[in-house]
């Protein structure tokens, strides 16, 4: 069944993790003032979800169950899929900034594709535990943790080979019934305020890490988990017109000896096809982190928007105005639009699920990754100095300062020096204050860093497609005696790419 804001909020209850936040225990999440933000972005994708408007979008028929799920749980199974996800997306962060919870759509595909890939080479059961799990997921309409980026210690040495293994999350114990787990992941999106946690590899690994090869799902609240957390957002300052609403928390969790009994494993020493899952989980991610930060930009744009119509000036008639807006649209539709190429382009994985093309998913994200230092610039020239010269809004109130205040910080006749304030306050938060650089830095580095873009990107292109074009062209004797296999997207199979459908709502 599918929840509202309020069902999920209430649902918190059931759960009694540990969490520790600002050096002090959290005793009840679901009331707890610092994680209040961070509840409520979690919380849009659930009541955008029961809007009717945003049905086509928000919640999909799950092929294997033939039940309504949330779009953030589903399984794409074509490229429609794929186009609805990048939507949805980018819709619940136009509203929250950052939903967090697409992350569990990214990990729940990654992990099918791996699953699969597992039984076919090994003769496991591991895809069977996943899709009982999948569905009671889908069926209670769980938010889940995805925990995988390790400590990692000294970043020159594998897993195994670290002076402390716990810096990674790895099998302990071997039981008859399960595993023992333990270790550190160390950046856990919306940690306190998730129901469980999908324990995955973060990098590939040798034979010698089999131990650390291991993916899982973990109650929040399972005895020997323990969350450290920092507050989601700006809560309770008066000047953080965004983010005192809606933030994200992000927590190291630790893993103390935490048993996990078998239907939950659904890898265990794997080390190729963790590999794969680490791979997989990416390009699902990056696909995904792309729709984000294009709803991030819509802010930026629409505020920027206002700041100049509240400045008095006209981009019409002022052309370097007009020409950061564009390039500010340029940038955000830019790698958008390479979302929706990987979208087009995807591949059928055997799982019967489908993959963004791997190619177009990793450049949209380095160019966001990349490019998110140019958005706040060109926001900031068409907004002006005020964003971070205004007085804090104490200073709305003084009956000293006010009035004087108020009538010289107008702009426009017709725009209040009240709504002025509103807007360049709401633009300081989205980009120059410390929520502002933790936006830069989670678009910079989350689903990895650009360096393992670039890689992604050098180890998918066709570089020898191009190297046989220009041969020929130049007339150097090179048949194609089938030797070489294209990876350009559209070419990837007889049929081509199938053609996205026009949006309807899930029956």
């Amino acid at each position: 069944m599918l929840m509202n804001a309020a069902d999920y909020r209430e649902s918190l209850r059931r759960y009694n993790p540990r969490v520790f936040v600002n050096g002090k225990r959290i005793d009840s999440v679901a009331d707890e003032p610092l994680l209040k933000p961070g509840i409520a972005g979690v919380g849009v994708s659930y009541d955008f979800a029961q809007l009717p408007q945003h049905a086509a979008l928000m919640a999909a028929r799950q092929g294997t169950s033939g039940k309504i799920v949330n779009r953030m749980l589903h399984i794409d199974e074509s490229s429609t899929d794929l186009l609805y996800k990048l939507e949805a997306v980018r819709l619940v962060c136009q509203e929250s900034g950052c939903a967090q919870r697409y992350l569990a759509h990214d990990a729940l595909n990654g992990i099918l594709q791996a699953t699969k890939r597992c039984d076919d080479a090994h003769g496991t059961d591991y895809h069977q535990r996943f899709l009982a799990y999948l569905h009671r997921v889908q069926d209670e309409d769980l938010a889940l943790g995805i925990a995988m980026t390790d400590a990692k210690g000294d970043r020159s040495k594998h897993p195994g080979e670290q002076a402390n293994p716990d810096v990674y999350v790895h099998v302990k114990e071997r039981r008859p019934d399960g595993i023992i787990i333990r270790g550190t992941k160390a950046i856990v999106t919306g940690a306190p305020y998730m129901h469980e946690f999908l324990v995955m590899p973060c990098r590939t690994m040798t034979k010698e890490d089999a131990d650390f090869a291991v993916c899982c799902a973990v109650p929040v609240d399972a005895p020997g988990v323990t969350i450290v957390a920092k507050p989601a957002g700006r809560p309770g300052e008066a000047a953080a017109k965004f983010s005192a609403k809606y933030g994200q928390s992000v927590g190291v969790v630790i893993f103390d000896d935490v048993f996990v009994p078998h239907e939950r494993v659904f890898l265990d020493g794997e080390t190729e096809e963790g590999g794969y899952l680490t791979t997989s989980y990416a390009t699902h991610h990056r696909h995904s982190c792309i729709g984000a930060r294009a709803g991030f930009g819509d802010l930026l744009i629409g505020a920027g928007a206002l700041m100049i119509e509240a400045n008095g000036l006209d981009p019409d008639r002022h052309g370097h105005i007009r020409d950061s807006m564009v390039d500010l649209i340029k940038i955000v539709e830019g790698f958008f639009a390479c979302g929706v190429a990987a979208s087009v382009y995807c591949m059928k994985d055997a799982s019967g699920s489908v993959m963004p093309d791997t190619v177009f998913a990793n450049v949209g994200k380095l160019l966001m990754s990349t490019q998110i230092y140019d958005m706040h610039r060109l926001a900031h020239q068409v907004s002006g100095g005020l964003v971070v010269a205004l007085p804090g809004p104490d200073e709305d109130h003084n009956p000293e300062t006010a009035a004087s205040l108020a009538a010289v910080l107008g702009g426009r006749a017709n725009v209040p020096s009240a709504q002025r304030a509103e807007v360049a306050r709401f633009m300081e938060d989205l980009t120059a204050s410390h929520q502002a650089g933790w936006y830069s830095v989670i678009s910079l580095h989350g689903g990895g860093s650009p360096e393992a873009m670039k890689r992604e990107i050098w180890r998918n292109y066709p570089v020898t497609d191009r190297v046989a074009l220009v041969e020929r062209l130049l007339d150097r004797d090179v048949l194609d005696r089938g030797q070489r296999v294209s990876k350009q997207p559209g070419r990837c199979c007889a049929t081509g790419c199938e053609v996205p459908e026009l949006p309807a709502a899930a029956e």
